[in-house]
Formats: structure tokens, sequence, C-alpha cells
């Protein structure tokens, strides 16, 4: 294609495949973290441009900072001048916008931001060739993402789109519902195991690291343990659920049903309503000491004494919850840690010692969490960890690209994140990754495990706490991902004998 600059990308097989079938059909590419899903995107834009010289292409994806890094990525493989390509974003006055979506080629923008200008009128789609939309596993809901599918399939004159992300989801039912929310005809997926794919996929060691909870953890957590069983108990004599094992998802559930029955009228929901949401709570609270650290325990005890509502009142006045934060309080003030911030620092130690020039990310679900090992890692030798956050966590995007630009320059050797470091954003290859617990959404495992092995080997460790949820959510999310996998190859192949799988 004359538009693609020469020796800047790498011929790829998959690639190409998959770029062959989206230039026919409106596709689902299905792509792990850092195997160039942006790729197939230029080369279609390239294609699309060419066939449609008149025509424009609008690529959308969540955050501005991966917007912009479709604009630098398209930028370095396109023989497009840079005045034809921009990013708009919502600082940009309406009417300068306006302006720019006429006079633009390629125009790169938040699905926010594109869904504000066509409801207002400054945007028509109808000259756009393609769109593609980065991160497409968020296209339910009232995301704007359907919206704007949906609109540009009535109204452009030549459209095509392609959706991209590394993994929809484990349910057979959302993937269907985010093809048609996007109007996809197919689906192309590839794994690291398709023969394809293989010969650009580096060696990947996984390794599960094993720690038991102290005496003094344990005691806390029979405490909550038994006041969580009496409330299951009691939801079990209101005749509400029938067994004794019940997951979160399935008390998150129950909790929408009750809900719905007390905005019905049925006043005797009340009683279940409030003794779902104890069970929630003392979950949650149970999950924070096996997984997490004694201090996001703490904060959370915290969180609760000054929550108003009756089932947070009526788990404070638990004898054994009472007891149990009196333990926590102890623990915290003492400087306890919990077991998983010592053995993360001996790994952290180790891979130091046998690469200094080692670049490590560590995962993390909870801030508190991520601010104690950073707190933790600063003792270890050569370690210079810093705190990659997201913006609703307090870092602002500015903020987040300086913390990047800083790491791949040296200044620091371990990024420290939240799921902010998951999705998309151009974060550095890692010789290690550290999942500091387990999570249950195979999207969150899929996008995590991409941080390692693209260009050189690289090593995975997942620290596990015997005997508690890390061995569950661990196991959940390896189930989802084959499930997931399976249902995504049964609609490649559907596809290829002209099945509609978006109804």
């Amino acid at each position: 294609m004359k538009l693609l600059k020469k020796d800047i990308m790498e011929e790829r097989d998959y690639q190409r495949n998959i770029f062959l079938a989206a230039s026919q059909k409106n596709t689902l590419c299905v792509l792990p973290t850092g195997l160039g899903k942006t790729n197939i995107a230029i080369m279609l834009a390239a294609y699309r441009l060419e066939k449609f010289p008149e025509s424009k292409i609008l690529v959308s994806a969540p955050t501005r900072p991966l917007v912009n890094q479709h604009y630098r990525s398209f930028l370095r493989a396109l023989e497009i001048d840079e005045n034809k390509m921009c990013v708009l974003t919502g600082v940009i006055p309406s009417k300068k916008r306006g302006e720019m979506y006429k006079e633009k080629k390629i125009i790169f923008a938040t699905p926010q931001v594109i869904e504000n200008d066509i409801k207002s009128g400054i945007l028509s789609l109808r000259q756009f060739s393609l769109l593609v939309i980065d991160e497409a596993h968020h296209s339910i809901g009232g995301y704007a993402y359907p919206y704007i599918a949906k609109h540009y399939l009535k109204t452009a004159e030549n459209p095509r789109i392609l959706g991209l992300t590394a993994s929809p989801g484990g349910e057979a039912e959302k993937i269907k519902e985010i093809c048609k929310n996007l109007g996809i005809d197919a689906v192309e997926i590839r794994t690291e195991q398709d023969k394809d794919v293989e010969p650009w996929v580096k060696t990947k060691k996984i390794e599960f690291t094993e720690v038991e909870l102290p005496e003094s953890f344990l005691k806390i957590k029979k405490l909550i343990e038994d006041a969580y069983k009496e409330r299951i108990e009691k939801l079990k004599k209101m005749g509400l659920i029938r067994k004794t094992r019940i997951s979160k998802k399935e008390l998150l559930s129950l909790q929408i049903n009750l809900q719905k029955a007390i905005k019905e009228g049925y006043k005797k929901a009340f009683a279940g309503s409030s003794m779902v949401a104890q069970a929630i709570k003392l979950e949650h609270a149970l999950t924070l000491l096996e997984t997490q650290t004694i201090g996001v325990l703490e904060k959370y005890w915290k969180k609760l004494r000054d929550d108003k509502s009756n089932a947070a009142k009526s788990v404070i006045k638990d004898a054994k919850v009472s007891n149990a934060m009196w333990l926590t309080r102890g623990l915290y003030e003492k400087g306890s840690k919990h077991p998983k911030i010592s053995k993360l620092c001996s790994i952290v130690h180790q891979q130091f010692q046998n690469k200094p020039d080692s670049k490590i990310i560590i995962f993390a679900n909870f801030r508190d969490t991520v601010k104690e090992i950073v707190l933790s890692l600063k003792s270890v030798d050569n370690a210079k960890p810093v705190e990659f956050l997201g913006q609703k966590e307090g870092i602002t995007q500015k903020e987040q690209i300086k913390r990047l630009e800083e790491f791949k320059e040296g200044k620091y050797n371990v990024l420290v994140c939240t799921s902010v470091g998951e999705e998309g954003l151009d974060i550095p290859e890692m010789d290690l990754a550290v999942f500091y617990e387990a999570v249950p959404s195979e999207i969150r495992a899929i996008q995590r495990r991409g941080r390692v092995g693209r260009q050189k080997a690289g090593r995975i460790v997942f620290l596990i706490t015997k005997k508690t949820r890390d061995k569950a959510y661990l196991w959940s999310a390896y189930q989802k991902e084959k499930k997931m996998r399976k249902v995504l190859y049964g609609m490649k192949e559907g596809c290829k004998k002209n099945k509609d799988f978006s109804t």
C-alpha cells in the first residue's frame, strides 16, 4: 500500500491475515496485549484511504493518553502530512472542533467527545470510511461506543468498523452483545498458541509463590468468617438462598433483585436486603485481610464506622466484628505487614541481583496497597519504585505520562500500579511482572500478562495466600479465559459459514 511507510512495520502473517479479513467485513480483532493490534488498524486505514481517497478515518480510544498513543503510531507509519491528522479533546472549543472535523483526514478522539459532537451536530460521519474502536470490550451498557457505531453505520457512505481488544470477556452473551452493539460481522481471534503468532512470542515463565497467613491474621479471619456465616444462615432461613457456599457475584445479584422487590412495594424484602448488604461488607473485609494489607483493612473498617447505613451499623455492633476491628488496629499500630509484602521484596531483590538492569511491573488492586508496596520496596537494594495510579486515584494524565517517561529513562525501574497499568497505555516491556493478588477477571489477567514476553523472554509471578480467595480468583480467571477462547473460535468458524452471531 502506497500510504504505508517502508520498513516501519514488520511483516507478520497473523496481522496481514486479520487485516485481509477486516478489509472485507466489520471485524472484532481479539489479540493479546503487545502483538500489534494498532498495526492492523494502520494497515486498514491505509487501505480504506486508497480505496476511498476523499474519505476520512476516525480512531477512538477510552482515554486521552491512549488516543495520543494511537496518533503517534499512525503518524510514524503513514505517508500522510502531519497537518492532516489531529487529536481532538473536550478542551478544544466546539466551533474549532467542528472546523477540524471538516479539514482533517485522520481524527483521534475519546468516545465521549465523539458522542457529544454527533449529538450537537458539529460532527457528521458521512465521509468516514473507517471507524476504529479500541478497547472494544467497553461497548456495552451506557458507554458511548454503541451509540457511535450505530450512528456511523446509519450515516456513513462507505462504513467499515474495526474493533480491537485483548479480551472481550468470557461470557458468550456479553461477546454477542459487543458484536451486536458494534455491527460486527466477523471475529478474528489469535492467542499466543496460534501457529502464525508463535514465532513472535517469547517465553513467559509463570510462577506461583504461596504464603501463609500468620496466627494473628487467622484470629481476625475466624471472627469475620463467623460473623459472615451467621448472615448467610439467616438468608437461608429467610428462604432467599439454598446453599451456604455462595459467591460475591451471587450475593450482588440477590441484592439487585431484592432492591427491585422493594421498589415494587414488597416490604418484606427490606430485611433480606439489609442482611445481604451486611454479608457483602463482611465478604469484602475477608478479601482485604486475605489478599491485601493490614493498612487496607484498617482503612476499610474506618470507612464502615463512618457509613450511616443500617447495614453498616448492624455489622459494627456485632461483637465478633468489633473484636476483629480491635485486633486489626493493634496489628496496624505495630506496623504488621501481610506476608506477601516480605515475599515481594525478596522476589524484587533476587530479580535485581540476577539482572541489575531489570524493568519490573507490579499489579495491585488497591491504591493503599500500591502505596505500601512502594514504601516497602524503597528499602530493597537497586529498586527505584514509583506509584502509577489512575485519575480517580489522584494522578492526572499529565503526571501519568511524566512518570512513564521517567520510567523509560531509568529514573525508576519498578512500576507499581493499579488497573490503570493493564489497559492500552504505552508501557515499556518488562522483565518481570508480579500479580500481588489474583484477579477473577479474565480480561484483566490477559492484559496484565501482556506486559512481558513480547520482544524478550519474561517472567510472571503470582503471589497467592494459601487457603484464601486468591486461589479461587486464579481458577476463576483461568476458566473464564478458557471459555472465552472457545466461544470466540466458535464465532470465528460460524462467521465463515455465514452464521449471524450478533442476534
